[in-house]
């Protein structure tokens, strides 16, 4: 499997908090996600946790189902700052995670939160797999958010009335401190003799599609093929800019001869 990624931080001098990483047989982008104040409840912050994640997934990625994979390596990494850290706390860290996995002739995919997997198939349109289920409970906050005022207190009040929803039935569903997250990602398989490649995306690089609609997903991969992912990424800081929208971190991995390398 051939990999090109490419990351950039919201602001220069702040910390990533998206992750990503391959070895030969797989990938995974992990999404790091933090409000202000999660610094309170955890000494570590979002981009060290976004890190660990994504390392444990990478040492773990061939020892079960993706499902099984992920959940232990939530596991691993609760273990690691549980002593120091408030980590049942609704707004500790938290990410939105990706993986894909070559294996048995086939290309398999997760996809938890609202980060992106997109399949190139050159006999169909791309297959596009995320999870909205956070995006559609974050949008119906927004109204009470925008009448409150940035960073005072019932603006914090409301944030934290959100994030209670993660991983509960009902609500949306992320990398956090409970590795039973994990079964709720949305997950399958396609032979890699179907596919051209497949890239994986932070929603701060998924806005070239939506809301920016600078590229519809058979355009983005066109571009990924032909210029690379850090195009891609300038194309998204560019329009930012433009619309005066504040800026997210953004991150791609592309992947291509996925037959090359399989197990």
């Amino acid at each position: 499997m051939r990999v090109t990624m490419a990351s950039v931080a919201k602001r220069a001098g702040r910390a990533n908090e998206d992750f990503t990483g391959a070895v030969p047989t797989a990938a995974v982008l992990i999404d790091g996600a933090g409000i202000p104040g999660t610094e309170t409840i955890c000494r570590h912050g979002v981009a060290w946790y976004a890190a660990r994640l994504g390392g444990s997934l990478l040492s773990l990625v061939h020892d079960g189902s993706l499902p099984e994979v992920l959940g232990e390596a939530i596991g691993q990494v609760t273990d690691e700052h549980r002593d120091t850290c408030d980590v049942a706390d609704p707004i500790s860290p938290s990410a939105m995670v990706a993986i894909l996995r070559l294996s048995g002739g086939l290309a398999e995919y997760l996809v938890l939160g609202d980060a992106y997997v997109v399949l190139d198939r050159p006999a169909d349109t791309p297959l596009v797999v995320t999870d909205p289920r956070e995006v559609i409970i974050s949008r119906s906050y927004q109204p009470a958010l925008e009448a409150a005022t940035q960073g005072g207190d019932e603006y914090h009040r409301i944030l934290r009335d959100l994030r209670a929803n993660r991983n509960r039935p009902g609500g949306f569903w992320l990398a956090k401190d409970d590795p039973r997250a994990a079964d709720e990602a949305i997950t399958g398989s396609l032979p890699t003799s179907e596919l051209n490649g497949a890239a994986l995306l932070s929603n701060g690089a998924s806005r070239i599609v939506d809301p920016f609609r600078l590229a519809g997903w058979p355009e983005v991969l066109a571009a990924l093929a032909s210029s690379g992912p850090a195009e891609i990424l300038r194309r998204v800081r560019q329009a930012e800019a433009r619309d005066a929208v504040a800026p997210d971190d953004a991150t791609i991995t592309h992947c291509t001869d996925l037959g090359g390398s399989d197990l």
